[in-house]
């Protein structure tokens, strides 16, 4: 493979966490429906997350944005070192879909998630700027602020 080819993975790496000593560490992750189903957008599922991810002590959850197949959402280690994130989405995953009872055979998930490392405090709002249009872009709402499935359990800040 020359220099400039990525590997062409099928699955993402789940890299550990570059936090180093008192340092922040924020987390962007997304995390969809087993064939992109739509199911997740209303209100009882939004309950319920917030729930699981409320009752987490291992990562908060910070800013949001539930679609109807899938979910963004931004996280930072509740603990040092910092835990890794890989088992905290199975335990949510797996919570949320023995509970949510949505009548679907088999997996309620994909089998795994999409997370990336964020460095600055820009790129947090950046990205939050991206996610949370989503809705305007899928054409669900005229504004995202009319979309009643986001929001921000945890104020998530930089600390250099």
């Amino acid at each position: 493979m020359s220099e400039n080819q990525c590997p062409n993975r099928k699955r993402p790496v789940h890299l550990p966490s570059m936090a180093k000593g008192n340092r922040s560490s924020i987390q962007f992750v997304t995390v969809c429906v087993k064939e992109r189903r739509p199911i997740l957008a209303n209100e009882r599922v939004h309950t319920l997350l917030r729930e699981l991810w409320s009752d987490s002590s291992v990562f908060m959850v910070g800013r949001y944005v539930i679609m109807p197949d899938h979910i963004h959402l931004f996280c930072a280690p509740n603990a040092l070192p910092s835990p890794s994130l890989k088992p905290w989405v199975g335990y949510w995953k797996s919570c949320f879909a023995s509970s949510a009872k949505l009548g679907q055979d088999g997996k309620l998930w994909q089998r795994d998630f999409w997370d990336r490392e964020l460095r600055t405090g820009e790129s947090y709002s950046e990205k939050w700027a991206y996610v949370f249009n989503n809705p305007v872009r899928a054409g669900l709402v005229q504004k995202a602020e009319d979309w009643p499935y986001a929001g921000e359990m945890f104020p998530l800040s930089w600390h250099d």
